[in-house]
């Protein structure tokens, strides 16, 4: 099978949305890194306000892992295609990995704050190459997975001040 048997048939121009396909798939990789190292601070945190972190890093994770299946069936549904490994996510995505031994609640809630702010960048990206595309699905959804990023992000600061 071709890659031209992936192809969804769209009423959209196909160099329209590959502009619209590669933000997704950029934001698409940044959201799974994004997820690993939430999950990665789920697993390590430690102190005093262990229990909370824990908790929120979680439910933030189960939340990026969520929106993921969305951001990859819009791809698709624009008639291209999308991520396929480990290896094309770390080719794509634009935030650092943090493997450090120790990384403190305290960074910890800053880091991700940074990187759920960066991910909102992301998706104001996609939200005009869609717009330019007259792809007004994608526009229409980027604005909630926008929301979402930007909450996570005010959790984390709210969260910051008492660490």
């Amino acid at each position: 099978m071709t890659d031209a048997a992936l192809k969804t048939p769209t009423d959209l121009k196909s160099n329209a949305t590959k502009s619209v396909a590669d933000a997704l798939n950029a934001s698409l990789a940044d959201s799974f890194a994004l997820f690993l190292k939430t999950k990665n601070f789920h697993w390590h945190v430690s102190g005093p306000h262990f229990r909370d972190y824990h908790l929120l890093f979680d439910e933030q994770a189960a939340e990026i892992l969520a929106t993921t299946d969305d951001i990859a069936e819009r791809v698709r549904k624009t008639g291209n295609t999308t991520l396929r490994s480990i290896s094309d996510i770390s080719r794509r995505q634009s935030r650092k990995d943090n493997d450090a031994d120790y990384v403190s609640p305290k960074d910890m809630l800053a880091e991700l704050r940074e990187d759920n702010l960066a991910l909102v960048e992301a998706f104001r990206v996609v939200k005009e190459a869609a717009e330019k595309a007259g792809d007004n699905a994608t526009s229409g959804i980027v604005d909630d997975w926008t929301d979402l990023a930007e909450k996570r992000a005010w959790f984390l600061f709210e969260a910051a001040q008492g660490a």
